[in-house]
Protein backbone atom coordinates (compact mmCIF):
# COMPACT_ATOMS: atom_id res chain seq x y z
CA UNK A 1 0.00 0.00 0.00
CA UNK A 2 1.68 3.24 -1.37
CA UNK A 3 0.75 6.74 0.61
CA UNK A 4 -1.10 7.92 -2.62
CA UNK A 5 -3.87 5.13 -1.75
CA UNK A 6 -4.65 6.61 1.31
CA UNK A 7 -7.33 9.26 0.12
CA UNK A 8 -9.71 6.40 -0.82
CA UNK A 9 -12.49 7.76 0.60
CA UNK A 10 -13.57 4.19 1.79
CA UNK A 11 -10.71 3.67 3.82
CA UNK A 12 -10.53 7.28 4.95
CA UNK A 13 -14.29 6.17 6.49
CA UNK A 14 -13.02 3.28 8.02
CA UNK A 15 -9.99 4.51 9.92
CA UNK A 16 -11.74 7.39 11.02
CA UNK A 17 -14.34 5.30 12.60
CA UNK A 18 -11.63 3.29 14.04
CA UNK A 19 -9.90 6.06 15.87
CA UNK A 20 -13.66 7.62 17.18
CA UNK A 21 -14.45 4.22 18.97
CA UNK A 22 -10.62 4.25 20.64
CA UNK A 23 -11.88 7.23 22.48
CA UNK A 24 -15.05 6.19 22.83
CA UNK A 25 -14.14 2.84 24.66
CA UNK A 26 -11.45 4.68 26.58
CA UNK A 27 -14.53 6.86 28.11
CA UNK A 28 -16.56 3.67 28.88
CA UNK A 29 -13.95 2.07 30.36
CA UNK A 30 -13.05 5.30 32.25
CA UNK A 31 -16.65 5.44 33.58
CA UNK A 32 -16.95 1.92 34.29
CA UNK A 33 -14.00 1.84 36.73
CA UNK A 34 -14.41 4.90 38.06
CA UNK A 35 -15.32 5.52 42.16
CA UNK A 36 -16.59 9.14 42.45
CA UNK A 37 -20.47 9.98 41.05
CA UNK A 38 -19.29 12.63 39.33
CA UNK A 39 -17.27 10.52 37.15
CA UNK A 40 -18.96 7.31 37.40
CA UNK A 41 -22.34 8.73 36.69
CA UNK A 42 -22.38 12.23 35.42
CA UNK A 43 -19.45 11.44 32.48
CA UNK A 44 -17.39 14.65 33.87
CA UNK A 45 -14.40 12.78 31.23
CA UNK A 46 -13.03 13.16 27.82
CA UNK A 47 -10.78 11.38 25.73
CA UNK A 48 -8.91 11.76 22.92
CA UNK A 49 -5.97 10.28 20.41
CA UNK A 50 -3.31 11.80 19.09
CA UNK A 51 -0.27 11.74 16.75
CA UNK A 52 3.32 11.55 17.23
CA UNK A 53 3.09 15.62 16.89
CA UNK A 54 0.71 15.74 19.64
CA UNK A 55 -1.95 17.00 16.86
CA UNK A 56 -5.94 15.35 18.05
CA UNK A 57 -6.85 12.97 15.66
CA UNK A 58 -9.88 11.72 17.33
CA UNK A 59 -12.26 12.66 20.16
CA UNK A 60 -14.99 10.77 21.99
CA UNK A 61 -17.98 12.89 22.46
CA UNK A 62 -17.41 13.88 25.53
CA UNK A 63 -17.14 17.44 27.03
CA UNK A 64 -16.45 20.01 24.75
CA UNK A 65 -14.39 22.64 26.87
CA UNK A 66 -12.28 19.56 27.76
CA UNK A 67 -11.26 18.18 24.15
CA UNK A 68 -10.92 21.97 22.39
CA UNK A 69 -8.32 22.73 25.23
CA UNK A 70 -6.43 18.92 25.98
CA UNK A 71 -3.80 19.26 22.91
CA UNK A 72 -2.73 22.13 24.58
CA UNK A 73 -2.08 19.64 27.96
CA UNK A 74 -0.70 17.45 25.15
CA UNK A 75 1.66 19.34 24.02
CA UNK A 76 3.27 20.32 27.40
CA UNK A 77 3.74 17.29 28.26
CA UNK A 78 5.62 16.62 25.45
CA UNK A 79 7.72 19.28 25.71
CA UNK A 80 8.49 19.09 29.30
CA UNK A 81 9.08 14.72 29.46
CA UNK A 82 11.55 12.40 27.77
CA UNK A 83 8.88 9.83 27.64
CA UNK A 84 9.90 5.93 27.48
CA UNK A 85 7.66 3.25 26.83
CA UNK A 86 5.32 2.85 29.99
CA UNK A 87 5.31 5.82 31.31
CA UNK A 88 2.04 8.20 31.91
CA UNK A 89 2.36 11.78 32.51
CA UNK A 90 0.22 13.41 34.72
CA UNK A 91 -0.63 17.18 35.09
CA UNK A 92 -3.35 19.89 35.87
CA UNK A 93 -1.80 23.36 35.37
CA UNK A 94 -4.27 25.57 33.64
CA UNK A 95 -1.07 27.48 32.94
CA UNK A 96 0.19 24.98 30.73
CA UNK A 97 -2.54 23.75 28.30
CA UNK A 98 -5.06 23.08 31.41
CA UNK A 99 -8.29 24.38 31.97
CA UNK A 100 -8.94 24.47 36.04
CA UNK A 101 -7.34 22.29 38.62
CA UNK A 102 -10.17 20.15 39.23
CA UNK A 103 -9.47 18.80 35.49
CA UNK A 104 -6.59 16.32 35.69
CA UNK A 105 -5.55 14.94 32.29
CA UNK A 106 -3.27 12.00 32.09
CA UNK A 107 -0.90 11.16 28.75
CA UNK A 108 0.23 7.53 27.76
CA UNK A 109 2.74 7.69 24.88
CA UNK A 110 2.27 4.91 22.46
CA UNK A 111 5.73 3.71 21.45
CA UNK A 112 5.67 0.97 18.01
CA UNK A 113 8.10 -2.20 18.68
CA UNK A 114 11.66 -1.25 17.88
CA UNK A 115 10.60 2.57 18.04
CA UNK A 116 12.32 4.98 20.15
CA UNK A 117 9.90 7.60 19.36
CA UNK A 118 6.07 7.88 19.87
CA UNK A 119 3.82 7.26 17.35
CA UNK A 120 0.51 8.28 18.81
CA UNK A 121 -0.31 9.78 21.91
CA UNK A 122 -3.49 8.91 24.16
CA UNK A 123 -5.13 11.45 26.46
CA UNK A 124 -8.45 11.72 28.99
CA UNK A 125 -8.79 14.12 31.35
CA UNK A 126 -11.53 14.22 34.44
CA UNK A 127 -12.84 16.50 36.73
CA UNK A 128 -12.14 15.26 40.38
CA UNK A 129 -14.14 16.76 42.87
CA UNK A 130 -11.85 17.86 45.32
CA UNK A 131 -7.92 18.60 44.36
CA UNK A 132 -7.45 20.80 47.99
CA UNK A 133 -7.45 24.01 48.07
CA UNK A 134 -9.36 26.65 50.47
CA UNK A 135 -12.96 24.70 50.36
CA UNK A 136 -13.90 21.41 49.59
CA UNK A 137 -14.66 21.03 45.98
CA UNK A 138 -12.23 23.38 44.80
CA UNK A 139 -14.34 25.43 43.31
CA UNK A 140 -14.84 28.20 46.19
CA UNK A 141 -14.28 31.92 46.07
CA UNK A 142 -10.12 32.55 45.39
CA UNK A 143 -8.14 35.64 44.45
CA UNK A 144 -4.99 33.83 43.50
CA UNK A 145 -4.88 30.25 41.57
CA UNK A 146 -2.78 28.78 45.08
CA UNK A 147 -5.94 28.71 46.54
CA UNK A 148 -7.66 26.65 44.45
CA UNK A 149 -5.90 23.37 44.73
CA UNK A 150 -3.02 21.28 44.17
CA UNK A 151 -1.46 22.57 40.79
CA UNK A 152 0.42 19.84 39.24
CA UNK A 153 3.12 20.47 36.10
CA UNK A 154 4.04 17.88 33.55
CA UNK A 155 5.22 14.75 35.80
CA UNK A 156 5.50 11.46 35.33
CA UNK A 157 2.61 9.57 37.50
CA UNK A 158 3.95 5.52 35.98
CA UNK A 159 7.63 4.93 35.08
CA UNK A 160 8.55 1.95 32.81
CA UNK A 161 5.09 0.65 33.77
CA UNK A 162 5.41 1.14 37.51
CA UNK A 163 3.22 3.49 39.44
CA UNK A 164 5.28 6.36 41.01
CA UNK A 165 3.76 6.00 44.68
CA UNK A 166 5.86 9.25 45.89
CA UNK A 167 4.16 11.24 42.93
CA UNK A 168 1.01 9.66 44.10
CA UNK A 169 1.29 10.02 47.95
CA UNK A 170 2.28 13.71 46.91
CA UNK A 171 -0.95 14.43 45.42
CA UNK A 172 -3.30 12.23 47.69
CA UNK A 173 -1.98 14.31 50.45
CA UNK A 174 -3.51 17.39 49.58
CA UNK A 175 -6.87 16.54 48.54
CA UNK A 176 -9.84 15.72 51.32
CA UNK A 177 -10.75 12.64 49.81
CA UNK A 178 -7.78 10.65 49.00
CA UNK A 179 -9.76 7.38 48.78
CA UNK A 180 -11.50 8.19 46.11
CA UNK A 181 -8.84 10.30 44.35
CA UNK A 182 -6.85 7.01 43.89
CA UNK A 183 -9.71 5.31 42.67
CA UNK A 184 -10.65 7.81 40.09
CA UNK A 185 -6.91 8.42 39.48
CA UNK A 186 -6.32 4.87 38.75
CA UNK A 187 -9.84 4.54 36.46
CA UNK A 188 -7.20 7.15 34.23
CA UNK A 189 -4.34 5.12 34.61
CA UNK A 190 -6.45 2.40 33.37
CA UNK A 191 -8.22 3.80 30.44
CA UNK A 192 -5.24 5.03 29.12
CA UNK A 193 -3.87 1.52 28.95
CA UNK A 194 -7.19 0.40 27.07
CA UNK A 195 -5.98 3.30 24.44
CA UNK A 196 -2.74 2.15 24.24
CA UNK A 197 -3.73 -1.41 23.45
CA UNK A 198 -5.92 -0.38 20.86
CA UNK A 199 -3.67 1.74 18.93
CA UNK A 200 -1.22 -1.21 18.99
CA UNK A 201 -4.03 -3.17 17.50
CA UNK A 202 -4.67 -0.46 14.90
CA UNK A 203 -1.01 -0.15 14.31
CA UNK A 204 -0.46 -4.02 13.73
CA UNK A 205 -3.45 -3.84 11.10
CA UNK A 206 -2.56 -1.18 8.97
CA UNK A 207 1.07 -0.86 9.16
CA UNK A 208 2.77 2.48 9.81
CA UNK A 209 3.48 4.26 6.75
CA UNK A 210 -0.16 3.57 5.95
CA UNK A 211 -1.27 4.83 9.19
CA UNK A 212 0.90 8.28 8.47
CA UNK A 213 -0.46 8.47 5.41
CA UNK A 214 -4.61 8.37 6.69
CA UNK A 215 -3.86 10.52 9.67
CA UNK A 216 -2.59 13.36 7.24
CA UNK A 217 -5.71 12.57 4.82
CA UNK A 218 -7.67 12.74 7.95
CA UNK A 219 -6.67 16.26 9.21
CA UNK A 220 -6.63 17.02 5.80
CA UNK A 221 -10.43 16.11 5.34
CA UNK A 222 -11.61 17.72 8.39
CA UNK A 223 -9.80 21.04 6.85
CA UNK A 224 -11.54 20.76 3.77
CA UNK A 225 -14.95 20.74 5.94
CA UNK A 226 -14.24 23.65 7.64
CA UNK A 227 -13.02 25.93 4.70
CA UNK A 228 -16.26 24.75 2.51
CA UNK A 229 -18.04 25.99 5.20
CA UNK A 230 -16.27 29.40 5.15
CA UNK A 231 -16.44 29.97 1.83
CA UNK A 232 -19.84 30.04 1.96
CA UNK A 233 -20.34 32.75 4.60
CA UNK A 234 -20.37 36.60 4.00
CA UNK A 235 -17.58 38.67 3.78
CA UNK A 236 -17.56 41.23 6.14
CA UNK A 237 -17.12 41.83 10.05
CA UNK A 238 -19.39 40.92 12.69
CA UNK A 239 -19.23 42.25 16.36
CA UNK A 240 -20.60 41.04 19.80
CA UNK A 241 -20.47 41.49 23.11
CA UNK A 242 -21.43 39.59 26.37
CA UNK A 243 -21.04 40.17 29.96
CA UNK A 244 -20.22 38.07 33.52
CA UNK A 245 -22.15 39.09 36.32
CA UNK A 246 -19.03 39.72 38.63
CA UNK A 247 -16.34 38.14 39.63
CA UNK A 248 -17.66 37.07 43.13
CA UNK A 249 -15.21 39.57 44.64
CA UNK A 250 -17.02 43.22 43.85
CA UNK A 251 -20.08 43.21 41.65
CA UNK A 252 -18.22 45.07 38.78
CA UNK A 253 -19.72 43.42 35.17
CA UNK A 254 -16.75 42.03 32.70
CA UNK A 255 -17.16 42.32 29.25
CA UNK A 256 -16.52 39.71 26.38
CA UNK A 257 -16.49 41.10 23.25
CA UNK A 258 -15.71 39.15 20.02
CA UNK A 259 -15.10 40.77 16.50
CA UNK A 260 -15.18 37.62 13.61
CA UNK A 261 -13.89 37.97 10.01
CA UNK A 262 -14.66 36.12 7.39
CA UNK A 263 -12.48 36.12 4.39
CA UNK A 264 -13.90 33.62 1.66
CA UNK A 265 -11.80 33.91 -0.78
CA UNK A 266 -8.86 32.39 0.93
CA UNK A 267 -11.94 30.39 3.03
CA UNK A 268 -10.30 31.45 6.56
CA UNK A 269 -11.20 33.20 10.08
CA UNK A 270 -10.18 35.80 12.74
CA UNK A 271 -11.66 36.05 15.58
CA UNK A 272 -9.99 38.97 18.12
CA UNK A 273 -11.33 39.58 21.85
CA UNK A 274 -9.61 42.46 22.01
CA UNK A 275 -11.91 44.64 23.92
CA UNK A 276 -12.45 42.30 26.55
CA UNK A 277 -11.99 43.05 30.34
CA UNK A 278 -8.66 42.24 32.08
CA UNK A 279 -8.15 39.52 33.97
CA UNK A 280 -10.07 40.38 37.49
CA UNK A 281 -9.34 39.37 40.90
CA UNK A 282 -12.29 36.25 41.37
CA UNK A 283 -11.72 33.17 39.65
CA UNK A 284 -14.07 33.42 36.47
CA UNK A 285 -10.72 33.85 34.16
CA UNK A 286 -10.23 31.97 31.31
CA UNK A 287 -6.73 30.52 30.28
CA UNK A 288 -6.25 31.17 26.22
CA UNK A 289 -6.88 27.24 26.41
CA UNK A 290 -10.57 27.92 27.50
CA UNK A 291 -11.20 30.78 24.66
CA UNK A 292 -9.55 28.11 21.90
CA UNK A 293 -11.57 25.62 23.05
CA UNK A 294 -14.98 27.47 22.35
CA UNK A 295 -13.35 28.67 19.20
CA UNK A 296 -12.95 24.99 18.52
CA UNK A 297 -16.45 24.24 19.72
CA UNK A 298 -18.31 26.91 17.43
CA UNK A 299 -16.21 25.50 14.27
CA UNK A 300 -17.02 21.92 15.31
CA UNK A 301 -20.70 23.03 15.49
CA UNK A 302 -20.66 24.34 11.78
CA UNK A 303 -19.67 21.19 10.54
CA UNK A 304 -22.39 18.05 9.96
CA UNK A 305 -22.20 15.42 13.40
CA UNK A 306 -20.18 12.63 11.29
CA UNK A 307 -17.33 15.48 10.61
CA UNK A 308 -13.82 14.50 12.00
CA UNK A 309 -12.86 16.33 14.86
CA UNK A 310 -9.65 16.90 14.88
CA UNK A 311 -6.35 19.38 14.83
CA UNK A 312 -7.24 19.86 11.37
CA UNK A 313 -10.28 22.24 12.27
CA UNK A 314 -8.44 24.79 13.70
CA UNK A 315 -6.14 25.31 10.65
CA UNK A 316 -8.43 28.26 8.88
CA UNK A 317 -8.58 30.02 12.07
CA UNK A 318 -6.45 32.93 13.81
CA UNK A 319 -7.13 34.00 17.22
CA UNK A 320 -6.33 36.70 19.05
CA UNK A 321 -6.80 36.81 22.43
CA UNK A 322 -5.15 39.86 24.69
CA UNK A 323 -2.58 38.79 27.46
CA UNK A 324 -3.68 39.48 30.73
CA UNK A 325 -7.27 39.35 29.66
CA UNK A 326 -10.65 37.52 31.06
CA UNK A 327 -9.62 35.14 28.27
CA UNK A 328 -5.78 35.13 28.38
CA UNK A 329 -5.38 35.27 31.69
CA UNK A 330 -2.04 34.84 33.06
CA UNK A 331 -0.76 33.25 36.44
CA UNK A 332 -1.44 34.06 39.15
CA UNK A 333 -4.74 34.82 38.80
CA UNK A 334 -7.38 32.51 40.19
CA UNK A 335 -9.51 30.18 36.91
CA UNK A 336 -11.79 27.84 38.64
CA UNK A 337 -15.12 29.64 36.84
CA UNK A 338 -12.87 30.49 33.87
CA UNK A 339 -13.54 27.04 32.86
CA UNK A 340 -16.90 26.53 33.62
CA UNK A 341 -18.83 29.63 33.61
CA UNK A 342 -16.53 32.09 31.17
CA UNK A 343 -16.30 29.18 28.49
CA UNK A 344 -19.61 29.25 28.06
CA UNK A 345 -19.95 33.09 27.91
CA UNK A 346 -17.50 33.07 25.04
CA UNK A 347 -19.27 30.88 23.29
CA UNK A 348 -22.70 32.91 23.67
CA UNK A 349 -20.54 36.06 22.51
CA UNK A 350 -18.83 33.66 19.64
CA UNK A 351 -22.63 32.41 18.41
CA UNK A 352 -24.18 36.15 18.64
CA UNK A 353 -21.42 37.31 16.40
CA UNK A 354 -22.37 34.39 14.31
CA UNK A 355 -26.22 35.21 14.03
CA UNK A 356 -25.48 37.62 12.12
CA UNK A 357 -23.75 36.61 9.62
CA UNK A 358 -26.12 33.14 9.75
CA UNK A 359 -29.23 34.71 10.99
CA UNK A 360 -31.07 31.49 9.95
CA UNK A 361 -28.18 28.95 11.66
CA UNK A 362 -27.83 30.24 15.02
CA UNK A 363 -29.97 29.69 17.97
CA UNK A 364 -30.43 32.32 20.79
CA UNK A 365 -28.51 32.16 24.17
CA UNK A 366 -28.79 29.23 26.26
CA UNK A 367 -28.70 28.65 30.02
CA UNK A 368 -25.26 30.16 29.70
CA UNK A 369 -23.91 28.55 32.89
CA UNK A 370 -23.41 25.40 34.85
CA UNK A 371 -24.65 26.44 37.49
CA UNK A 372 -21.99 24.65 39.77
CA UNK A 373 -22.53 23.38 42.91
CA UNK A 374 -20.03 21.70 45.67
CA UNK A 375 -20.95 20.82 48.91
CA UNK A 376 -18.26 19.53 51.56
CA UNK A 377 -18.12 17.96 55.44
CA UNK A 378 -17.82 14.78 56.94
CA UNK A 379 -21.00 12.08 56.07
CA UNK A 380 -22.28 10.75 59.95
CA UNK A 381 -22.79 7.83 58.41
CA UNK A 382 -19.29 6.67 57.78
CA UNK A 383 -17.44 8.87 59.85
CA UNK A 384 -15.26 9.99 56.60
CA UNK A 385 -15.13 13.32 54.69
CA UNK A 386 -17.25 13.57 51.41
CA UNK A 387 -17.03 16.26 48.45
CA UNK A 388 -19.92 16.56 45.86
CA UNK A 389 -20.13 18.45 42.66
CA UNK A 390 -22.29 18.56 40.49
CA UNK A 391 -23.34 21.12 37.70
CA UNK A 392 -27.25 22.02 36.91
CA UNK A 393 -28.85 21.79 33.56
CA UNK A 394 -30.79 24.43 32.30
CA UNK A 395 -32.45 25.56 28.83
CA UNK A 396 -30.99 25.82 25.38
CA UNK A 397 -32.18 28.56 23.27
CA UNK A 398 -34.90 28.13 20.42
CA UNK A 399 -33.62 27.84 17.08
CA UNK A 400 -34.93 28.50 13.57
CA UNK A 401 -38.05 26.34 13.34
CA UNK A 402 -37.89 24.77 16.79
CA UNK A 403 -38.02 25.41 20.64
CA UNK A 404 -35.40 25.11 22.57
CA UNK A 405 -34.84 21.89 24.89
CA UNK A 406 -35.51 22.02 28.43
CA UNK A 407 -33.31 20.57 31.49
CA UNK A 408 -30.08 19.55 29.50
CA UNK A 409 -26.51 20.51 29.50
CA UNK A 410 -25.46 23.17 27.26
CA UNK A 411 -22.43 24.00 24.83
CA UNK A 412 -19.40 23.96 26.90
CA UNK A 413 -20.77 21.24 29.35
CA UNK A 414 -21.84 17.69 27.99
CA UNK A 415 -22.26 15.86 31.47
CA UNK A 416 -25.44 14.09 32.95
CA UNK A 417 -26.71 14.60 36.21
CA UNK A 418 -26.41 12.45 39.41
CA UNK A 419 -29.39 10.61 39.60
CA UNK A 420 -31.20 10.72 42.75
CA UNK A 421 -30.89 7.50 43.80
CA UNK A 422 -27.02 7.08 43.60
CA UNK A 423 -26.90 10.92 45.08
CA UNK A 424 -28.72 10.06 48.47
CA UNK A 425 -26.65 6.71 48.42
CA UNK A 426 -23.38 8.25 48.13
CA UNK A 427 -24.13 11.69 50.45
CA UNK A 428 -25.75 12.76 53.29
CA UNK A 429 -28.62 14.07 51.01
CA UNK A 430 -32.06 14.08 50.74
CA UNK A 431 -33.70 15.68 47.30
CA UNK A 432 -37.10 17.06 47.88
CA UNK A 433 -37.53 18.36 44.39
CA UNK A 434 -36.44 17.85 41.17
CA UNK A 435 -38.66 19.14 38.07
CA UNK A 436 -38.48 21.62 34.73
CA UNK A 437 -39.05 25.06 36.33
CA UNK A 438 -41.99 25.47 34.00
CA UNK A 439 -41.87 29.47 31.95
CA UNK A 440 -38.10 30.08 32.76
CA UNK A 441 -37.74 30.16 28.65
CA UNK A 442 -37.98 33.56 26.84
CA UNK A 443 -41.14 33.60 24.74
CA UNK A 444 -40.52 34.03 20.79
CA UNK A 445 -42.31 32.32 17.66
CA UNK A 446 -39.81 29.55 19.24
CA UNK A 447 -39.52 29.54 22.59
CA UNK A 448 -36.15 28.54 25.10
CA UNK A 449 -36.17 25.74 26.67
CA UNK A 450 -37.08 25.50 30.30
CA UNK A 451 -34.37 25.56 33.28
CA UNK A 452 -34.53 23.17 36.56
CA UNK A 453 -35.56 23.41 39.64
CA UNK A 454 -33.68 21.15 42.47
CA UNK A 455 -34.04 20.76 46.08
CA UNK A 456 -31.72 19.25 48.47
CA UNK A 457 -31.72 18.73 51.89
CA UNK A 458 -28.79 18.55 54.23
CA UNK A 459 -28.61 15.71 56.38
CA UNK A 460 -25.05 16.65 58.40
CA UNK A 461 -23.17 20.65 58.60
CA UNK A 462 -21.28 20.62 55.25
CA UNK A 463 -19.62 24.08 53.60
CA UNK A 464 -21.70 24.54 50.54
CA UNK A 465 -20.03 27.00 47.58
CA UNK A 466 -22.15 28.57 44.51
CA UNK A 467 -20.40 28.94 40.94
CA UNK A 468 -22.97 30.74 38.58
CA UNK A 469 -23.74 33.28 36.44
CA UNK A 470 -26.62 34.86 34.33
CA UNK A 471 -28.24 36.11 37.98
CA UNK A 472 -27.61 40.25 36.27
CA UNK A 473 -27.61 39.25 32.56
CA UNK A 474 -30.82 37.15 31.10
CA UNK A 475 -29.54 34.43 27.93
CA UNK A 476 -30.41 36.47 25.02
CA UNK A 477 -33.47 36.08 22.86
CA UNK A 478 -32.57 36.58 18.88
CA UNK A 479 -34.74 38.01 15.79
CA UNK A 480 -37.08 39.66 18.22
CA UNK A 481 -37.16 36.67 20.75
CA UNK A 482 -37.52 37.50 24.45
CA UNK A 483 -35.02 36.86 27.07
CA UNK A 484 -34.67 33.95 29.52
CA UNK A 485 -35.23 33.83 32.74
CA UNK A 486 -32.80 34.47 35.74
CA UNK A 487 -30.86 31.50 37.20
CA UNK A 488 -31.51 31.99 41.81
CA UNK A 489 -30.60 29.90 44.68
CA UNK A 490 -32.31 30.40 47.45
CA UNK A 491 -31.42 28.80 51.26
CA UNK A 492 -34.25 27.63 53.77
CA UNK A 493 -32.42 27.25 57.33
CA UNK A 494 -33.76 24.61 58.96
CA UNK A 495 -36.98 25.13 60.80
CA UNK A 496 -37.12 28.72 59.13
CA UNK A 497 -40.25 29.90 57.32
CA UNK A 498 -39.12 32.14 54.88
CA UNK A 499 -35.96 31.73 52.52
CA UNK A 500 -33.36 34.12 51.61
CA UNK A 501 -31.65 34.12 47.98
CA UNK A 502 -27.79 33.62 48.08
CA UNK A 503 -25.33 35.50 45.73
CA UNK A 504 -24.22 33.65 42.55
CA UNK A 505 -21.07 33.05 43.58
CA UNK A 506 -20.51 32.46 47.35
CA UNK A 507 -19.58 30.05 50.73
CA UNK A 508 -21.44 29.33 53.31
CA UNK A 509 -21.59 27.16 56.27
CA UNK A 510 -24.72 24.86 56.48
CA UNK A 511 -26.22 22.83 58.78
CA UNK A 512 -28.32 19.61 59.33
CA UNK A 513 -31.89 20.21 58.33
CA UNK A 514 -30.79 23.52 56.20
CA UNK A 515 -32.32 23.12 52.43
CA UNK A 516 -30.75 24.73 49.41
CA UNK A 517 -32.76 25.22 45.98
CA UNK A 518 -31.49 25.72 43.07
CA UNK A 519 -33.11 27.52 39.89
CA UNK A 520 -31.59 27.40 36.68
CA UNK A 521 -31.88 29.95 33.59
CA UNK A 522 -34.13 29.16 30.54
CA UNK A 523 -33.02 29.61 27.05
CA UNK A 524 -33.61 32.72 25.27
CA UNK A 525 -36.07 32.62 22.52
CA UNK A 526 -36.50 32.92 18.44
CA UNK A 527 -38.27 35.31 16.33
CA UNK A 528 -40.87 37.63 17.54
CA UNK A 529 -43.63 36.02 19.91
Amino acid sequence: MTLATAGDPVELAIFQSAVHSIAEEMGAALRRTALSPNIKERCDYSCAIFDGRGRVIAMGDHMPVHLGSMPMSVQAAIAAIAFAPGDIAILNDPYAGGTHLPDITMVLPVFLPGRDQPLFYVSNRAHHADVGGAFPGSMGPANEIFQEGIRIPPVRIVRGGKIDREMLELILLNVRTPKEREGDLASQMGACRVGEQRVLQLAEKYGEQRLLALIEELLDYSERLVRAELRRMPVGDFSAEDWLDNDGVTEVPIKIAVQLRFDPESASVRLDFAGSSPQVAGSVNAVRAITLSACFYMLRCLLAEDAPATAGILRPLTLNTPEGSIVDAQSPAPVAGGNVETSQRIVDVLLRALSKAVPERVPAASAGTMSNLTIGGMDPRTGEPFTYYETAAGGTGARPGLDGISGVQTHMTNSLNTPIEALEYAYPFRVRRYAYRYGSGGAGQFRGGDGLIREIELLADAQVTLLAERRRFQPYGLQGGEQGAHGHAWLTKAGAAENVELPGKCSVRLAAGDILRIETPGGGGWGKP
